[in-house]
């Protein structure tokens, strides 16, 4: 109960002090100019040892139950779920890495349940990303159906399809077959079809991991990461032998152990992975439509997080990182074979460091983001000339011209391209040097600076190279995150305030959800799904049009 007790206490002084634009004190009986006191972390056994080392490396302090307070951390990041309790326990400074509820969208049958139920409810043409799906044993009869009805289509030709374990993960359980003889099944499984005209990279078959993070449901707000991971099965292609799991399956846990893994192959080099950006710029060379497969991925990436979110329960203070398994085909079109709850952060290559250390960064910067940013609302913005700024009324609103692009070119914004020259970029550049000792991390800075970096925009926004300029409805996407140092802070708090613009981009996550007025107004007060989809249908039959008109001009 003291403890309780001081943070309220505690609050109260660092609200006070912000105010006044005074740095924080770590307790009310130290004296002013007093050093940071570091967020604290907690973990389990399960915790990635990326994200403990990232922490570390930002000046976090890990959580140590035999000399601090049971109430005394600020994140709680493991792999497994939360137990309601906990959620309903979290105090104001806390924060969770998992959200109540989303576990079943990463169950490959809940997830085919669930998109089934979307495609009658919305129609077929928006759910047709993901492949014939059964789950079994209930849907045994109707599989055999379609598996005859096909087999008769195709005549002597020959079908695939792929059963997976519904529970299991790394590729554990899989079996590609052709005839019904050999599908065999002792548990829940799904049988899906098999995509036999995958998209090949020297002959190789690969996939996509996307990140995604929602940070939160009520009011929907969803983030993609514009960087992610190609992964590569290591031996070549081929329909003839189908228990070749090297050729046909690309989980890392797999390829990493077979005898191709580290030879030179075709294009894709040594070892089983790439950068999502190097997948990019390797489709434009061959002259593919890169900017069509990034919306079209976006667009999948929010029709499938609806099926879900109206049945979350609403909690604060906390944000869900999924990891989206997408297959492209030889169209040039994804398919979602599934979605991962607690991505895979281990560090097997040089590629899995450069992807996953940066994403974890770039997590911590978004979730505190919109804490300072909230704070930043209820102390006054207002008062120093600087509104909150509303959405436009058409489809460049919020996000459209972020998310629109393809990932290379996202991926421009934290290369260096901001034009530095400007004051107050010249200030959050500063404020973001990537050679800050692990003393001053973001979320330790000095709260006056923040504060007289963001009280003066500049009168014209960044630009960067190879983009069209943003919207005026757009806040300038340079990360301004910097929140004070301990549990009592302010911006650590959720407020959940529903009429808030969600910040458009933080580090390499850019917000894809909501991306105009129409879908901001329909996820705020209550979920209107079948409004949300009606917007998304106009914008993607508008997108579709400008491809065909593009096609038609080359």
């Amino acid at each position: 109960m003291d403890g309780v007790i001081a943070n309220l206490l505690n609050m109260s002084l660092r609200e006070g002090n912000v105010q006044k634009g005074k740095p924080d004190l770590v307790a009310e009986d130290q004296p002013s100019g007093a050093t940071w006191k570091p967020l604290v972390f907690r973990v389990d056994e399960t915790t990635p040892d990326v994200v403990q080392s990232v922490l570390l490396e930002r000046g976090w302090d890990k959580f140590d139950n035999r000399e601090q307070d049971v109430e005394d951390w600020n994140l709680y990041w493991r792999t497994s779920s939360f137990r309601r309790a906990e959620h309903v326990n979290m105090k104001p400074w806390q924060r969770l890495n998992h959200h109540p509820g989303t576990s079943k969208l990463t169950r490959k049958d809940c997830l085919g349940k669930l998109l089934k139920h979307m495609k009658r409810t919305h129609g077929s043409p928006l759910y047709e990303f993901i492949p014939s799906t059964f789950v079994m044993p209930n849907d045994y009869c109707k599989f055999v159906a379609e598996y005859f009805k096909e087999k008769q289509a195709l005549g002597a030709k020959p079908g695939f399809w792929i059963c997976k374990p519904a529970e299991l993960s790394r590729g554990r359980g899989i079996v590609i077959f052709s005839d019904i003889k050999d599908l065999t099944f002792d548990d829940t499984y799904i049988v899906q079809k098999y995509i036999c005209n995958p998209l090949l990279v020297g002959r190789y078959k690969c996939d996509l991991r996307i990140y995604v993070c929602v940070t939160s449901f009520k009011p929907l707000t969803i983030y993609i990461y514009q960087e992610g991971l190609v992964r590569f099965a290591t031996e070549k292609f081929d329909l003839s032998n189908l228990r070749n799991s090297y050729a046909h399956l690309i989980n890392s846990s797999i390829n990493k152990s077979g005898a191709s893994y580290r030879k030179i192959k075709e294009v894709v080099g040594c070892g089983c992975k790439w950068t999502l950006r190097r997948l990019f710029f390797y489709l434009r060379s061959q002259d593919m439509d890169d900017l069509c497969l990034w919306q079209q991925i976006q667009h999948m990436v929010i029709l499938t997080v609806l099926a879900i979110a109206p049945s979350v329960p609403f909690a604060t203070n906390c944000f869900e990182l999924f990891g989206f398994d997408i297959l492209i085909d030889d169209n040039l079109k994804p398919w979602l074979l599934e979605v991962n709850y607690s991505p895979a952060l281990s560090l097997d290559c040089s590629t899995d460091v450069s992807v996953k250390r940066k994403l974890i960064h770039d997590t911590i910067e978004l979730i505190y983001l919109r804490g300072l940013r909230n704070e930043r609302k209820e102390h006054g913005d207002h008062a120093h000339g600087n509104p909150s700024v509303p959405l436009a009324d058409s489809d460049k609103g919020l996000g459209d011209t972020c998310s629109r692009l393809p990932c290379g070119s996202l991926l421009q914004f934290t290369s260096g391209t901001l034009n530095k020259d400007k004051p107050a970029i010249k200030k959050a550049v500063k404020i973001h040097a990537e050679n800050k000792p692990a003393a001053q991390p973001r979320e330790m800075m000095n709260r006056k600076d923040v504060l007289l970096s963001t009280r003066e925009p500049p009168k014209t926004k960044p630009q960067f190279k190879g983009r069209p300029t943003a919207p005026t409805t757009f806040t300038p996407c340079v990360s301004l995150l910097q929140s004070p140092a301990h549990k009592t802070s302010a911006s650590l708090r959720d407020t959940s305030d529903s009429s808030q613009v969600p910040h458009p981009q933080a580090g390499n996550f850019v917000l894809i959800f909501p991306f105009n007025e129409a879908t901001f107004g329909a996820s705020r007060n209550g979920l209107n799904v079948k409004r949300i989809i009606q917007v998304l249908q106009k914008r993607m039959n508008k997108q579709h049009s400008q491809v065909a008109e593009k096609k038609t001009q080359r």
